[in-house]
């Protein structure tokens, strides 16, 4: 005669995990290489205004920032709570603007330094009168191309 063995005993396999290091180390790759760290630092606090009619910008990489806006609660002690410009890391004055334009036209191509774009980040609740020293330094720089920064109006219509 011969001998059954009951079926019972067998458990479920184990998941083989030999690839598992490989595949952790490619996804981690793959955001150390996609990841692009904040260029600037803001020490203004900026809310842009809102705009009905809002385009994006094509090259990102033919853009210069200029952020003008208040100073963050803890640098107000030492900047005042007055609207001020920054440029880059730096808080400037509209003299500085020229210095700021050729550096940036500097770093790019001859080609593209034509088509080289100016974005004022300009804070909603700040006055025209600063904003129109920029322009004028702008314009003495030679940097015609400029674009305000807005955010999209939404429509209270559609939310209601």
């Amino acid at each position: 005669m011969s001998k059954f063995k009951k079926a019972g005993g067998k458990g479920l396999k184990a998941i083989n995990t030999a690839s598992l290091p490989d595949i952790v180390f490619m996804l981690l790759f793959f955001f150390m290489v996609t990841t692009v760290m904040r260029e600037t630092n803001l020490k203004v606090g900026v809310i842009v205004p809102e705009a009905t009619e809002v385009k994006k910008l094509e090259k990102k990489s033919l853009v210069s920032f200029i952020y003008i806006g208040k100073p963050h609660r803890n640098l107000q002690k030492t900047f005042g709570s007055e609207p001020r410009i920054q440029l880059n890391d730096a808080f400037a004055t509209p003299e500085d603007i020229r210095d700021f334009i050729s550096s940036e036209r500097e770093q790019m191509d001859e080609n593209d330094q034509k088509q080289m774009t100016i974005s004022l980040k300009i804070d909603q609740d700040t006055r025209m009168g600063i904003v129109t020293e920029v322009k004028q330094e702008l314009r003495k720089a030679s940097a015609l191309k400029i674009n305000y920064s807005s955010r999209k109006k939404v429509d209270e219509a559609l939310l209601k």
